[in-house]
């Protein structure tokens, strides 16, 4: 065998390595196991009560296992996208994001990246140059069936820092509103009565357009690149201390947003899932050991036609440092409550 005198770099595109319409690379597939989602549930400690409960899963929703966590779906997903962003600097958004059908431990997930829209930021004179990459994520189960269909923007390092390129697209247009049906589509064929049945407390009767809640007591966020690692996800700021030049690891966006939807859990119990984002814009980096606190309001409570309905909640979440409280994210999602 011909021995390789040179290693070969496993390099990872920068911003203007990027063109329209192209579809990145595949990530693996993955196999949800029971394993992926108790790591998923010990790292965020969420509370929803059907991943964590198979009989209840299976009077609900039909399922002969346990529910995966939407979140924890999310996550692989945004995770197998990472192949393409590997670079990324920081998440600026996720729009139109829709749980197209429900997930069980036992599913596979695959994920398609493709480069919808490309914009260089405005030169500063202390920062090297960057640029925001808008990518439609799609993810199938193992029969391909539709199961997420998204948009999320990253920004990304130019190779040169005083790089200059022509890209200059609209990157604030997509998925601006979410598809109706797309919001029952996951939950179509579940019997919301009986988890009203086998679950006591508040339902939808007891709740109020412009209700708040402040959950109680804080998270500290931990375990981060282990989460990053779970769910593929490949971005260098998650896992190399060296990349990021602050001296603080980085924390992966979904974790941030796990951290909200336990907290959230916690204000309203009985949630039986969450089925899509309206929008979600992190307004600031987290690092590990921050401290994360979340405020919730219920914009709108929509009835469905079987029972029960659907809340649009708004989620405020800001992460506790020495200097005081910073705003990190604003999350606007879609749950179902019976």
């Amino acid at each position: 065998m011909k021995a390789i005198s040179t290693p070969m770099s496993a390099q990872a595109p920068y911003f203007e390595d990027l063109r329209i319409g192209e579809v990145g690379e595949v990530a693996p597939a993955l196999t949800l196991t029971s394993g992926h989602a108790a790591v998923h549930q010990a790292i965020l400690g969420d509370r929803l009560r059907l991943p964590l409960d198979a009989p209840l899963s299976a009077r609900v929703a039909g399922s002969s296992t346990a529910l995966a966590h939407p979140g924890l779906v999310c996550d692989i997903a945004i995770g197998q996208s990472t192949i393409v962003t590997q670079r990324v600097i920081g998440n600026l958004f996720y729009r139109g994001l829709a749980l197209r059908r429900s997930t069980a431990i036992g599913d596979t997930l695959s994920t398609t990246v493709e480069i919808v829209a490309l914009r260089q930021n405005s030169p500063r004179p202390d920062r090297a140059a960057t640029g925001m990459a808008v990518l439609r994520v799609r993810t199938v189960d193992q029969e391909q069936r539709p199961v997420l269909d998204f948009w999320r923007c990253a920004m990304l390092p130019l190779r040169d820092p005083a790089g200059k390129t022509d890209y200059a697209d609209d990157v604030d247009s997509f998925g601006a509103e979410l598809d109706p049906g797309a919001l029952r589509s996951s939950i179509e064929d579940w019997d919301l009565d009986a988890f009203r049945d086998a679950v006591a407390g508040p339902g939808i009767d007891d709740l109020t357009e412009g209700q708040r809640w402040s959950v109680e007591g804080g998270d500290v966020v931990s375990t981060s690149p282990e989460l990053a690692r779970l769910t593929l996800n490949i971005a260098s700021d998650h896992h190399d201390l060296s990349s990021t030049g602050r001296g603080r690891r980085l924390v992966y966006g979904g974790h941030t947003i796990g951290i909200a939807a336990a907290q959230v859990s916690r204000a309203l119990p009985n949630l039986v899932t969450i089925v899509a984002w309206h929008s979600c814009d992190h307004l600031g980096p987290v690092f590990e050991g921050d401290t994360l606190h979340t405020a919730v309001e219920l914009e709108r409570i929509e009835p469905l036609a079987g029972g029960g309905g659907l809340l649009h909640l708004r989620s405020r979440t800001a992460a506790h440092r020495d200097d005081g409280l910073v705003d990190v994210l604003d999350w606007r999602f879609v749950a179902v409550i019976a």
